[in-house]
């Protein structure tokens, strides 16, 4: 293995003309904003940041593309990346301008550089834990503005102590936040200091600011050592060297691992599992690759753990892949069309789905009506208890396909998920002190869809594909956190029984009022069904800001017994 380094703006170019490619091995690209900001923190104080391995390879691979655009390259050989991806597509995004082709994201990740940073670095940017960003996880609504407890003063003051911030449109107005993609962009920093007030070469801004805009120009001088293995080693002994790295490294998920070792048994199957990832999105359902690996391994060995991808020979994932595949969709219009989960956002774990898709297909996809309302409740029922949410998720999985797999049929599923988690029912005091991110506050609104749920105003029935910012669907605090503030604690606030769905007009048309207030302006134009469809107590004795607890009490009795119907329990 040869050792070499290469400047940051060196392997950028070397991205950019394609001399530089992802084998077919590599997972996606998945670093949020909040990641890119991290590494520019890290290389302007020029702290470490890794190595970079690359492979010269000495035979054709397969490949695919990054998330950068590329040119179609004139070397005879080719540079495979291996370790280092995620740095380097983020560094070529931010340093070129280069949109990243990233589910969800339709702009160029944006930074912004803060000419005014202490100077004394003492404070690196907060590091979100590895993997977080893996599952490219959803929420089924949107949070309304005032999400958070700090003013906006307190978060001025939180900015200013950074050197680097994702950009927000107000932070972009200010004159002392410059883009960092500007920066690059230029050779000149007199538009950036003019835009800060400085006018004159006496200013003693002037100094200070162009030497802080040269050390992040300096950036592109930051070096990489290079591991580069050997040319002449075969691509099944580079996999292998692949895993062995990241995982030493923890920096890959274990499916990343098993995408490595199964391409590199299966050449161009990635391309395969993308194509059907593809046509579940087109349903509605973007399914993460893992996912459909796991399933993959479940069907190919009737267990979930990618231990054992090492052992399976090419034509087993291929039957595998081939029944696995009949059985998510098998799954999904199971999902869509008996339970009416119709987005994965709604799923307290993806694993629902790899249960219903073994299901059917140890059952031959023939199910008797009573068979299918049993599946019907148990899937319901598994959603809003979380049953792969407690514990080993893949242990539970492992239960659950063993079950199937013995040959136990709807009522196997449903007594072991009795075992785990107590009553089936949904209990009042069940839903005391859950917030947005409780699996219930998923079944919430499926219950309050089912039961008719509209927006209080436009009476445009609440949904998860509203287009425009006005209908986008929202979750509302019907007291809102501003007037409980001081009298209440943040959790009390944010209890799933405070919370309703609503679009984004209504909710800002609402602002900060207390529902005595606002509630009989709706009640005069709407009536009483918005509100008793998402079991809103009208009793104006609860209505009020010192009632707030009597509120949630009142509230937790009707919304218990809506779950409970729309359960089946």
């Amino acid at each position: 293995m040869a050792m070499q380094e290469a400047t940051v703006d060196e392997l950028v170019r070397m991205i950019s003309h394609g001399e530089l490619r992802l084998p077919e091995m590599q997972r996606r690209y998945v670093w949020r904003s909040s990641r890119v900001r991290d590494l520019l923190d890290s290389l302007y104080r020029e702290y470490p940041s890794g190595t970079i391995l690359i492979w010269e390879a000495g035979e054709q691979v397969p490949l695919q593309d990054m998330a950068v655009s590329q040119e179609k390259s004139g070397f005879k050989s080719t540079r495979l990346l291996l370790d280092g991806q995620q740095r380097l597509t983020s560094l070529s995004a931010v340093i070129s301008g280069e949109r990243v082709k990233v589910r969800g994201r339709r702009k160029p990740i944006e930074l912004l550089f803060n000419l005014e940073h202490p100077d004394k670095l003492a404070e690196a940017s907060e590091v979100e834990e590895d993997g977080a960003e893996d599952e490219d996880e959803e929420e089924p609504v949107d949070g309304e503005a005032d999400e958070t407890d700090s003013s906006e003063d307190e978060l001025q003051k939180r900015f200013d102590q950074k050197i680097f911030v994702v950009s927000t449109r107000k932070l972009e107005q200010l004159p002392k936040w410059v883009k960092v993609t500007d920066v690059f962009k230029s050779t000149s920093d007199a538009a950036f200091l003019e835009r800060a007030g400085v006018t004159s070469l006496k200013d003693p801004n002037f100094t200070r600011y162009s030497q802080r805009l040269a050390k992040l120009r300096a950036i592109r001088n930051y070096k990489y050592r290079m591991d580069v293995l050997d040319q002449k080693l075969p691509y099944e002994e580079v996999t292998e060297i692949f895993v062995r790295v990241n995982s030493l490294g923890a920096k890959l998920r274990s499916s990343d691992l098993a995408l490595a070792q199964i391409t590199a048994k299966w050449r161009n199957s990635l391309a395969i599992f993308e194509k059907f990832q593809e046509a579940c999105a087109k349903k509605g359902f973007y399914l993460d690759l893992g996912l459909l690996l796991k399933n993959l391994v479940v069907f190919a060995t009737g267990q979930s753990r990618f231990q054992t991808v090492g052992n399976l020979k090419v034509e087993d994932l291929k039957a595998g892949w081939i029944a696995s595949r009949k059985g998510m969709e098998f799954a999904l219009n199971f999902a869509c069309n008996n339970t009416e989960i119709d987005c994965p956002a709604l799923l307290s774990s993806p694993f629902l789905l790899i249960t219903v898709a073994y299901f059917g297909h140890k059952r031959g996809y023939e199910l008797s009506p009573s068979e299918s309302d049993r599946l019907r409740y148990w899937v319901l029922v598994a959603n809003a208890k979380g049953r792969y949410s407690r514990g080993s998720s893949e242990t539970l999985l492992d239960q659950d396909i063993a079950s199937i797999r013995g040959g136990s049929r709807t009522k196997g599923l449903i007594d072991r998920l009795r075992l785990q988690v107590g009553r089936l029912d949904v209990t009042p005091g069940e839903l005391e002190g859950r917030n947005q991110r409780s699996a219930l506050f998923k079944t919430m609104f499926l219950a309050f869809r089912a039961r008719g749920a509209k927006d209080w105003r436009s009476q445009v029935a609440i949904a998860l594909d509203h287009s425009g910012s006005e209908h986008r669907l929202q979750f509302h605090h019907i007291f809102p956190k501003a007037i409980l503030k001081g009298r209440y604690t943040s959790r009390e606030a944010d209890d799933i029984c405070n919370l309703c769905f609503i679009a984004g007009k209504t909710n800002r048309q609402i602002s900060v009022k207390s529902p005595d207030s606002y509630f009989p302006q709706i009640l005069a134009k709407s009536g009483q069904d918005v509100f008793k469809a998402q079991c809103i107590p009208m009793d104006k004795t609860v209505l009020g800001i010192n009632n707030y607890m009597a509120f949630l009490a009142k509230r937790r009795l009707l919304i218990a017994k809506c779950l409970n119907e729309f359960l089946g329990s």
